[in-house]
């Protein structure tokens, strides 16, 4: 009954776009990214495939999360790049990471680091993000800390190289508090706004019990890049207001919106078609030029 509703209401959505395309000159779709994650079933079988299908759907860039030993999805950064841009679509951002160093494994890991970004820097790409912290770092304050420095150093690399670094949360930073401090608020009064900012997954924050647009209305600007995600595909669940959360766009700092589907109602290259399409259609959904 769930995918038959929502697909009801995605077939009116449509609709309505394809009879005001009648009545008046066709829009071009908004500039909206997918994380490949969100296809790891079929890009792990075949790159080539994945990424012409993306652009087919409407997406005008991508974000990937496959960056191993200097290469990406297998594919040397030069080759990755081409095929993304023979389909018109440039990377715009990648996840990538290492958990924070100890004294024993330090040079190796930010020798890992000068590699990444070097490889990254071939793609000619705006961010790199991590997504992720060890499970420590939500234990204690001084862990806590030490990531923080951890990640002004790397986003010092980055911006040497032309990059912007960045940190993808998860629903545990809103949910943990440590000596009365939710981690989130922490990691943003402790990392400097010129070597970090934050790649907000708004799903994640309200399923860990806070509202988005309070933290874009107490860290203005920090916020510039959205992960746009719902509990399946955009729109499915009802349990997200993205109306306000757009209406306080400019405020957050928002330059690039990528979406993410993690969890689906339908095979996973129709959900993600479902997303972009529901985005399109919704007049409030307005990206930066």
């Amino acid at each position: 009954m769930k995918k038959t509703i929502y697909a009801l209401i995605m077939l009116v959505a449509v609709s309505g776009l394809v009879i005001s395309s009648l009545t008046s000159c066709t829009k071009a779709p908004k500039n909206i990214g997918l994380q490949l994650y969100s296809l790891r079933d079929s890009i792990k079988n075949n790159v080539p495939a994945t990424i012409e299908k993306v652009a087919k759907m409407g997406y005008t860039f991508v974000e990937p999360a496959g960056y191993r030993d200097g290469k990406f999805y297998g594919m040397e950064p030069s080759e990755f790049k081409a095929l993304c841009e023979k389909n018109g679509l440039p990377i715009l951002s990648s996840h990538c990471g290492q958990a924070l160093p100890d004294s024993a494994n330090r040079e190796s890991t930010m020798a890992w680091w000068d590699a990444c970004i070097d490889a990254h820097a071939a793609l000619g790409l705006k961010y790199m993000v991590q997504p992720f912290m060890g499970g420590d770092a939500y234990q204690s304050l001084d862990v806590l800390k030490k990531y923080c420095d951890y990640f002004n150093e790397i986003g010092a690399k980055c911006k040497a190289k032309g990059i912007r670094f960045g940190y993808h949360n998860h629903d545990k930073e809103f949910s943990t508090q440590l000596d009365g401090q939710t981690i989130y608020d922490f990691m943003l009064a402790n990392t400097d706004p010129s070597l970090v900012m934050f790649q907000m997954d708004i799903y994640w924050t309200v399923v860990g019990g806070k509202n988005p647009v309070d933290y874009f209305n107490k860290y203005p600007g920090r916020f510039e890049l959205w992960h746009i995600k719902d509990k399946e595909e955009i729109g499915a669940s009802g349990m997200m207001d993205f109306k306000s959360i757009w209406a306080a766009a400019a405020t957050s700092g928002l330059q690039y919106g990528i979406v993410e589907v993690e969890e689906y109602n339908y095979d996973q290259f129709t959900s993600c078609k479902m997303s972009v399409d529901f985005l399109n259609a919704a007049d409030y959904v307005v990206m930066p030029k």
